[in-house]
């Protein structure tokens, strides 16, 4: 049974800095070829893909919203993925998930179609 849980959000003030974690389990993250990634969902907001990595090659993908000041990596020997977030901005207030796509490979990332989900996690940016 897949099983993703999420860790790290919290409130800070705009320029600061988060890492969310996301341990994985049921599946492994390099051999499963899963892509992973992390969406964020804002109040009245649509779910939107910010980040992704395809861990048998740490291959990285992002959202324009985000790039530049977002790192996502993973550690495989510890199954599990990072989403460092720094020059944090009052508009990345918001639940961030944790996904794993059905999909083997991250050719539609930012789909929120066909993944399993975490909990989700808040992070609230203050101005």
């Amino acid at each position: 049974q897949v099983q993703l849980v999420e860790s790290g959000g919290g409130s800070v003030q705009a320029g600061g800095s988060l890492r969310l974690s996301c341990v994985a389990s049921g599946f492994t993250l390099a051999s499963s070829r899963r892509c992973m990634g992390w969406f964020r969902q804002a109040p009245g907001k649509e779910r939107e893909g910010i980040a992704a990595t395809f861990p048998p090659t740490g291959s990285t993908y992002y959202s324009d919203s985000v790039k530049g000041r977002f790192t996502i990596s993973r550690d495989n020997a510890k199954n599990t993925v990072y989403l460092q977030m720094d020059s944090l901005k009052a508009e990345d207030t918001a639940i961030y998930y944790c996904a794993a796509g059905r999909v083997l490979s991250c050719g539609t990332w930012n789909s929120i179609e066909n993944n399993d989900w975490g909990q989700g996690t808040q992070v609230t940016v203050s101005s």
